[in-house]
């Protein structure tokens, strides 16, 4: 008998506040005695006596779940939350963020320099210099190419032989620069490629070999252009160039003189610049390094707070 004069009470009690929320003007009373109706019978949002849209019902009974549900859930749910962001972090194959960083410049530099430098050494490898003999030809060209400025009969020949003889003289320090050069290129790609796809991030000690590397690669510069110099000066002091020069002298050509040339000089300056790039990007390397290290065993207090 109790139970049923309760379970009335109830219901006037229900019936009064739906009246008062139908005729209620502020939206905030009649969400207010509904959400009292629910606590109080400890029903879902849709009951019967609830006639708002499905959908609102079920935010509201989400809502309801989110706020009262046990603490451990909500640690649970932010353990998760960790890890799930944790491994997508983890899941993201490239970075394009890293070209205009600090070491992605300084990378994109190594390339550009070593670059510059195999052109250096290219452009007078490919050209042969020798003497063509046009004025042998006869007709205009004997009018054009010929006279006092022109080699004719044996000396022709001994031009040509020279020239030749100066060409396979001189490659060997021009192979020497392209090729080391262009292995220093490859491996600038390589690191470059390193950053963007994040490699360094997964394994830190990835930097520390790239900074040992760079160091040694920099200081390793200064033997190659001495070695460069070296032998581009026993070349040019050699007599098979010095006898070539005076043939073409004494016709008035110019530019066969034995001494550096433009191409020369700039590969030496852009191999100065090397230096202070790889060294450079060694310091950046360490610092990356650091960075790194400290942002994981952050991670790790993070995961381990929780």
């Amino acid at each position: 008998m109790a139970e049923k004069e309760r379970q009335h009470h109830k219901n006037d009690a229900y019936g009064h506040n739906l009246y008062r929320d139908r005729h209620s003007r502020d939206p905030r009373d009649r969400e207010r005695s509904r959400d009292t109706w629910t606590m109080e019978n400890g029903r879902r949002s849709d009951s019967v006596g609830d006639r708002r849209p499905k959908r609102d019902r079920n935010k509201q009974s989400t809502v309801f779940k989110e706020h009262h549900q046990a603490p451990s859930t909500t640690i649970e749910m932010s353990t998760s939350e960790g890890v799930y962001h944790e491994t997508q972090h983890r899941t993201a194959l490239f970075n394009l963020r890293y070209i205009p960083t600090s070491r992605g410049l300084c990378q994109l530099m190594e390339i550009f320099v070593n670059l510059l430098i195999v052109i250096c050494a290219g452009v007078p490898y490919s050209n042969n210099g020798g003497y063509r003999d046009l004025a042998s030809l006869g007709g205009v060209y004997a009018y054009h190419f010929g006279g006092a400025n022109a080699f004719t009969g044996a000396d022709a020949a001994k031009v040509k032989e020279l020239d030749q003889l100066f060409h396979q003289l001189k490659r060997p320090p021009y192979i020497f620069t392209m090729a080391y050069a262009g292995c220093l290129m490859i491996y600038a790609c390589a690191m470059f490629c390193l950053g963007v796809f994040r490699v360094p991030y997964r394994w830190p000690p990835v930097l520390f070999g790239e900074a040992l590397l760079n160091f040694l690669i920099g200081l390793g510069y200064i033997p190659a252009m001495a070695f460069y110099f070296i032998k581009l000066q026993e070349t040019y002091n050699s007599p098979i160039c010095k006898e070539r020069e005076q043939m073409y002298k004494s016709k008035g050509h110019k530019g066969f003189e034995c001494q550096f040339h433009g191409a020369d000089i700039a590969g030496g300056l852009f191999a100065v610049v090397g230096v202070f790039t790889f060294i450079f990007g060694a310091v950046l390397a360490i610092r990356a390094f650091r960075t790194v290290r400290e942002l994981k065993s952050q991670q790790r207090n993070e995961v381990n707070s929780y």
